[in-house]
C-alpha cells in the first residue's frame, strides 16, 4: 500500500477508534499478530490490548478528542504526532477522577505489513500527564 493510503488508515484509527470509541476498527485494521513495542503498563502488547487501552482512555476521559497535528509516512511506516484532550472523569494512571481538563501529546510510529498495522511504538510524557491529574 502507498504511504498516503497508510496515512488515511491511521487517521481512521485516530478518528473512529480513539475519538469515537469504535473498537471494530481495531479488528479491521490491525494484524492478528500485531505487537506493541511500548504497551501501556498493565496492557498486553496485542491487538486486544489496543482495544483495552482505547476503552480505558474513553472511560477515563468520556469526552476524549484526539487531534492529529502532523503525519509523516514512507513506504510501510506512518509517524503521527497528535494531542489527546478530555476531562478526567474516571480513574487514570491510579488517580481517581478529578474533573480537570487534561491534554497530552503522543508520537506514534506504526509499521504496516500489507494493509494491516503490524507494529506500534510510542513516545508520551507520562510524568506530564500525572502532573495535570494532580
Amino acid at each position: 500500500m502507498s504511504a498516503e493510503t497508510n496515512k488515511v488508515l491511521v487517521r481512521r484509527v485516530v478518528d473512529e477508534a480513539q475519538s469515537k470509541g469504535n473498537l471494530a476498527v481495531v479488528d479491521e485494521l490491525f494484524a492478528d499478530d500485531f505487537i506493541d513495542h511500548t504497551p501501556f503498563p498493565g496492557v498486553p502488547p496485542t491487538r486486544d490490548g489496543v482495544k483495552m487501552l482505547f476503552g480505558y482512555l474513553r472511560s477515563a476521559f468520556p469526552d476524549l478528542k484526539v487531534e492529529v497535528s502532523e503525519q509523516v509516512a514512507e513506504e510501510g511506516k506512518v509517524v503521527t504526532r497528535k494531542t489527546f484532550r478530555g476531562t478526567h472523569g474516571g480513574e487514570f494512571m491510579g488517580v481517581a477522577a478529578t474533573g480537570r481538563p487534561v491534554a497530552f501529546e503522543v508520537i506514534d510510529i506504526l509499521t504496516f505489513a500489507g494493509d494491516k498495522i503490524a507494529e506500534h511504538r510510542m513516545v508520551v510524557d507520562r510524568l506530564g500527564i500525572q502532573q495535570q491529574l494532580g
